[in-house]
This record gives C-alpha cells, sequence and structure tokens, in this order.
C-alpha cells in the first residue's frame, strides 16, 4: 500500500518525524539500520548529514543524497504513529487524490451543507482542510490509499 509523505524532520538520536497525507504522523527509528544496511552507518561518522533529510519528489520516500533514502511503505509499517494536534486533517488536494475526487466537489459538499465549516472543514488562508472521518461518511473509504 502507497502512504504518500508529506514533511519529514530529523528528531535527536537519529530518529525521523514522518508526517503522510491521510492525516498520520510516525516516528521512525533510524538506528536499528546502522547494523542491517552499511550505508546508514554513515550517520554515526557524519551526525549532522541526517538533519538534510528531505521527502523525495512525489512523496514517494525520503532521500539524503543519492546513496542514503527510505521509501514512504517502510516508514509507514516500521513506524510508531504518535498523536498530534493534525491527526486526522488533511488538504483538499490530498483528499481529492486519496478518493479519486476533484476539489469542485468538496467545495460543492460545502456549499450544500453535506460538509460543515468549523466541523469538517476549515480554510486557512487559501488552504482548505478537511478531516478524515468526514471524507469518510460523505464519500466511502479511500481508493487511492
Amino acid at each position: 500500500m502507497f502512504h504518500k509523505i508529506k514533511n519529514v524532520n530529523a528528531l535527536p538520536d537519529y530518529k525521523l518525524s514522518v508526517q503522510f497525507s491521510e492525516g498520520v504522523t510516525k516516528i521512525y527509528d533510524v538506528k536499528p539500520l546502522f547494523d542491517r544496511i552499511p550505508a546508514f552507518s554513515t550517520f554515526l561518522d557524519e551526525p549532522e548529514l541526517f538533519y538534510e533529510v528531505e521527502v523525495d519528489v512525489g512523496g514517494v520516500g525520503i532521500i539524503w543524497n543519492d546513496d542514503l533514502d527510505l521509501a514512504c511503505d517502510e516508514l509507514y509499517a516500521n513506524g510508531t504513529q504518535i498523536a498530534t494536534p493534525f491527526d486526522n486533517l488533511m488538504a483538499f488536494g490530498d483528499a481529492t487524490e486519496i478518493w479519486g475526487l476533484n476539489e469542485s466537489t468538496l467545495r460543492k459538499a460545502i456549499a450544500y451543507g453535506k460538509l460543515i465549516a468549523g466541523v469538517d472543514v476549515c480554510k486557512y488562508g487559501k488552504q482548505w482542510v478537511i478531516t478524515m472521518d468526514a471524507m469518510r461518511r460523505e464519500y466511502g473509504e479511500p481508493k487511492n490509499l
């Protein structure tokens, strides 16, 4: 199953905070990879490199350089989910991609009262966010998750 990554942050003790498009945040411990995959032991010699992590193009994984990367499925399957104030929230663009809809469908659902502003959806500047619960209630289970 594909879990698109939206953001990654390096934390102390070789841990990563990884935020996925479906509104889930996981902590992934990189230390076990030091023994299993020799390339990752580079972080022991160059700890500053660990903090240069970024999301790969398209959110399919994370990268440090040409030799060091991790796939989104590895991070999702072996990370530990944590609670954050942003759990269960996603951008309209992510929601429409995951459910196979058009953003206009969600905007019309707000106009017709199917999605309630301040309860199911909220606008921050130009960006709308929606809860996973509202998406499941109105459109069923995700098509592309």
